[in-house]
């Protein structure tokens, strides 16, 4: 009788194995089941709770240092809030040191026109009496009314000007019927003022309408 060869099943190789590999598990308990000792871990069991420790120490890494480069922005910030005060209060400190100086300077103005207010009138009382019309006493009066006119003193108050308590000073008061509101009749005395205030009122004849 023929020995026939055998052939392989499907389920073997040609070793006679199994095509199909076994599963392999990874017992993760640390106490083994069968002596009750604690076992140690297998190569492969290492190599995870290192990658597993890796990680976890990653994870804390980067949270400290998010809490670090928060810490560093809210300290940027509080610097750059101070930055800002600070060039806040000095900008307006600026603006009261020009203001005040402003204001020193238009009170020096001031007090130098009042002082010469009499001098001046003399010299309008001349002007009128023309004895002005020639001589170093009309150029000394020019010189010294233009100076004042460049520290913006001017004289005003004209006839006619239609009367105001808050720049006329009314010496005289009279009724006319050809007027109808109350008019400035005659200047008895200039006033003076500058762009903020008024330095002496122009004293005038005052007339209003009759009825």
């Amino acid at each position: 009788m023929t020995d026939q060869p055998t052939t392989p099943g499907p389920e073997q190789g040609p070793g006679g194995g199994s095509d199909e590999e076994t599963p392999r598990f990874t017992d993760k308990r640390r106490i083994d089941p069968e002596t009750g000792q604690v076992r140690q871990p297998t190569p492969e069991e290492a190599v995870i709770a290192e990658a597993e420790a890796a990680a976890a120490a990653g994870s804390e890494g980067l949270s400290d240092a998010q809490k670090l480069a928060d810490e560093r922005l809210e300290e940027l910030q509080r610097a750059n809030a101070a930055y800002y005060n600070l060039e806040q209060q000095y900008s307006a400190y600026v603006k009261r040191s020009k203001a005040d100086a402003l204001a020193a300077h238009d009170r020096g103005v001031a007090a130098v026109a009042e002082a010469l207010i009499p001098v001046l009138d003399d010299i309008e009382l001349a002007r009128q009496h023309g004895d002005l019309a020639e001589g170093p006493f009309a150029s000394i009066a020019e010189k010294l009314e233009t100076t004042l006119g460049r520290f913006g003193v001017e004289r005003y108050g004209a006839a006619g000007d239609e009367f105001d308590p808050a720049i006329h000073e009314a010496l005289m008061h009279s009724h006319s019927a050809d007027v109808t509101t109350s008019t400035v009749q005659m200047v008895l005395q200039p006033g003076y003022r500058t762009k903020d205030r008024i330095l002496r009122a122009t004293r005038v004849a005052v007339v209003d309408p009759e009825g």
